[in-house]
């Protein structure tokens, strides 16, 4: 069986068509997806998907490139957290991308926002689902500093994972797993399928993003869950072991990781 780890089932482009999508998962076996919410307008909607779907979990939290909008306290995150079939922080982290004549100093509110989304998945215990783009370095200086002192430590996941190998190596090393999207059947991503290589598979997610990144052979397509066996074949083919291993691993690290079961069909 197959997971996706990250995926937007709320946004308009999928959630309107809710029973296909749940339908193409059962037919390519993909058993499970984690609805993911970027935006606290978005929570109950999320929400709302993974109570009435036994095999849809959501996250609570803030997209980091979201701005102009009320800012979520280490409460709001916490108790939407204590919720049922809520079994994530995020997605949260940095995205520099758009600086749009901003320096990085002005970014301070992004790393703010990064730090009350520390501060909840270690209140909870309940894993960080990560997005860096172009600000790895601050990504990992700020885990590294909100994990000081008592208390677990963070844990959880660099999803849609783009990053270099360095990074990956410091991500591994302080406990977070590695999700890979489509983007690793493209053809411009020779660096990227380096690092799927190398990361242990004990330690890899596989995810969708949709509806973005569809996977080859279905690039510029609106992306669904069901689409979520290329990244493992590709994996797989990295890798030189059957799909099967792959399927199976990450499978069994999303239950690990999420501290859930996912149901097997009657």
């Amino acid at each position: 069986m197959y997971v996706d780890s990250h995926c937007h089932l709320a946004f308009p482009e999928l959630r309107d068509r809710l029973d296909t999508i749940l339908a193409d998962m059962r037919a390519a076996d993909v058993r499970g997806a984690l609805c993911i919410c970027t935006a606290m307008d978005e929570f109950e909607s999320v929400h709302a998907l993974a109570l009435a779907h036994d095999n849809l979990w959501a996250s609570v939290g803030v997209h980091p490139d979201t701005e102009a909008m009320s800012e979520p306290d280490v409460d709001w995150l916490c108790e939407r957290a204590a919720r049922r079939r809520v079994i994530a922080i995020g997605e949260t982290g940095l995205d520099y991308y758009r600086l749009e004549g901003r320096s990085v100093a002005d970014m301070e509110w992004q790393r703010e926002r990064f730090r009350v989304h520390i501060r909840a998945g270690r209140r909870t215990d309940l894993p960080l689902v990560i997005h860096t783009r172009q600000a790895s370095d601050d990504t990992l200086a700020v885990l590294r500093e909100e994990g000081a002192g008592a208390g677990p430590a963070p844990r959880g996941v660099f999803h849609c994972f783009t990053e270099s190998m360095d990074v990956a190596r410091a991500a591994l090393d302080l406990g977070f797993h590695l999700s890979f999207s489509g983007i690793l059947t493209f053809k411009t991503a020779a660096e990227l399928r380096e690092v799927a290589r190398y990361v242990p598979l004990d330690r890899c997610l596989i995810e969708t993003d949709s509806p973005y990144l569809a996977p080859v052979p279905h690039r510029g397509k609106v992306n669904t869950p069901a689409w979520v066996p290329h990244v493992a074949h590709l994996i797989a083919e990295l890798k030189g072991m059957p799909v099967q291993a792959v399927a199976a691993a990450t499978s069994d690290n999303f239950e690990q990781l999420f501290r859930v079961k996912v149901p097997v069909p009657a």
